[in-house]
């Protein structure tokens, strides 16, 4: 029988599998059954509260640029699930998507191993990179990072920590010592640690593991960079320390052509032709440093915004800060999106110290010069609102 693509989303989305269950044993003692895929690979592997996707990109981008084969692991995606898994910057084909997927799927149930969504996704990763013969993946965590499914790899080039905030807390603990542990399990035995915060779990964990930690100043310039937003230098700071130190033979020159042509959808992106700029801040830290932006590029622009975000986010924290945040208070909308877990929107109105309005016509959203409207928010509200809008993102 011939599964198409949709018929592979369908299973992957099948009651019970779209869950967070954090743990290594499921994904290791499926890997073992289909041969170790993984430990074929050389890893760069970003955990972080914000910033690890921006890391990820210009690494990959660089390395790219370098002639390397490199492999991309990301998550969320925005409007396909093949755009978490590429190769030398082209998503996995639907084909191959949907082959692995119910060949993986197929396996484990035969052996009563009960995977998740995301632990599928990343048996997928690791296979087809492993058939592919991929000489380096940038692994990005998708949560937290010491029982994250992509933390089965045994060794790796190094280890990159981003910012680290509070989210998530539920599962990853209320401090942001308590995160950081999290974070600093993606620490290998032997493996050099890159960071740019001071935690003591980082020593603590890199002396146990004897691995050097390298803390990194986090004011690189980014003139060069195509990603904008203020805070793109802390992440640039952690990716240049980590080509200057593992990949010694990449040229200036070709940095410099990675860095102008690196591609992160979604991440303080400007539409140029409708007047739009696209941010996935999805938490309090992220939400500060948009405004922390939008105030320092866009000083005396009138600003419409376009909120929306998910019900275990710290939604009270972000709408205040939205509201009041700016040098001049901005035209809110509130947005209800099409996911079981959106905040309704009513709610989020209910938080606002501004008066603000809840969008149920798009309609009534003109884009022109006059206003920059800013789209923001959680990642799932993003296709849905783009898509209304008529905003084409790649």
């Amino acid at each position: 029988m011939l599964y198409s693509y949709d018929d592979a989303v369908k299973l992957l989305t099948s009651v019970g599998r779209f869950r967070i269950e954090l743990g290594l044993g499921r994904v290791a003692k499926f890997l073992e059954l289909i041969g170790n895929p993984q430990d074929n690979l050389r890893y760069i592997h970003v955990a972080g509260t914000n910033g690890k996707g921006s890391v990820c990109a210009i690494i990959n981008s660089i390395l790219n640029c370098a002639n390397y084969k490199v492999g991309l692991y990301t998550s969320p995606h925005l409007f396909k699930y093949t755009e978490r898994i590429k190769i030398c910057n082209h998503d996995i084909s639907e084909d191959d998507f949907t082959n692995n997927i119910f060949k993986i799927v197929d396996i484990a149930q035969k052996n009563n191993i009960d995977l998740t969504e995301f632990e599928i996704l990343t048996c997928v990763m690791f296979k087809y990179f492993s058939d592919n013969n991929v000489e380096v993946v940038v692994l990005e965590t998708g949560l937290g990072g010491r029982f994250d499914a992509t933390n089965v790899i045994k060794n790796n080039i190094c280890s990159v920590i981003t910012h680290v905030d509070l989210d998530h807390t539920e599962r990853l603990g209320n401090t942001r010592d308590k995160i950081a542990f999290e974070k600093a399990g993606i620490i290998k035995p032997n493996c050099p640690c890159i960071v740019f915060e001071g935690y003591d779990i980082y020593r603590e964990m890199a002396d146990k593991n004897n691995s050097m930690l390298m803390m990194i100043a986090p004011f690189a310039d980014t003139k060069n960079l195509a990603l904008k937003g203020i805070y793109q230098q802390e992440n640039l700071s952690l990716v240049l320390t980590v080509i200057e130190e593992f990949f010694p033979d990449i040229s200036q020159s070709v940095i410099d052509e990675g860095l102008k042509n690196v591609q992160h959808p979604c991440r303080f992106q400007y539409i140029e032709d409708k007047n739009v700029l696209i941010d996935g801040a999805h938490n309090p830290n992220g939400v500060e440093a948009l405004v922390q932006s939008l105030n320092y590029y866009y000083p005396d622009k009138k600003i419409r915004i376009i909120f929306g975000c998910l019900k275990n986010k710290d939604y009270e924290k972000m709408v205040k800060t939205l509201a009041t945040g700016m040098y001049y208070n901005p035209e809110i909308y509130f947005y209800k999106f099409n996911h079981a877990n959106s905040t309704d929107a009513e709610i989020l109105q209910e938080c606002c110290p501004i008066e603000s309005k809840i969008l149920t016509n798009f309609d009534e959203i003109i884009l022109d010069d006059n206003v920059l409207t800013v789209i923001c928010g959680s990642l799932y509200m993003i296709k849905e609102v783009t898509e209304a809008l008529d905003i084409k993102i790649f």
